[in-house]
């Protein structure tokens, strides 16, 4: 029940939302495609995501060039199933977003907002970098998946990340 709450605040606050923030400039994700050749693994080291949410529950508004919502409907529709499969136990708990597009443009893009309700505070966001862990090396250096994270980091405009927080006795 109480995700139906947020999501439906959430949708009623995004008119709000989209208005009350400049959009950052039209950049794709710094993400980068999958490698075509294996490099040595760096440790990792750990630091502040690109995308990341510091709260219980986060959104996502995320601006898509008009002529590539194929792309993105469709990297959506293979990421949920990839990170539902993940060992990771954080990756599964990403997978339980939910992607609506509005009726409304931004800036003459398509807009979809992404609901991440529960959020894992401090975990890595961006869509590429969550879909690129489900891969193995082998997979990540498939030409076929390196063309799609070209095609799908190219259909991004612009995203505003919004932390939120239940209030009034929410959730």
């Amino acid at each position: 029940m109480s995700r139906v709450i947020v999501s439906a605040l959430a949708l009623a606050l995004l008119p709000g939302a989209v208005f009350a923030q400049n959009p950052p400039p039209a950049q794709p994700p710094p993400a980068q495609p999958p490698p075509a050749q294996a490099a040595p693994a760096a440790p990792a080291q750990p630091g502040v995501p690109k995308v990341g949410f510091n709260t219980p529950a986060g959104m996502l508004l995320v601006q898509i060039k008009p002529d590539q919502t194929t792309a993105f409907e469709e990297m959506m529709a293979k990421m949920k199933p990839a990170l539902a499969a993940a060992t990771d136990a954080n990756l599964k708990q990403q997978g339980s977003f939910k992607v609506y597009k509005s009726a409304e443009a931004s800036g003459g893009n398509a807009l979809y907002v992404v609901v991440f309700d529960p959020a894992v505070p401090g975990a890595e966001y961006s869509f590429l970098e969550m879909f690129n862990k489900t891969l193995t090396p082998e997979q990540q250096r498939d030409p076929v998946n390196v063309e799609n994270f070209k095609k799908w980091a190219g259909a991004f405009a612009g995203m505003n990340i919004l932390n939120l927080s239940p209030v009034g006795g929410g959730m």
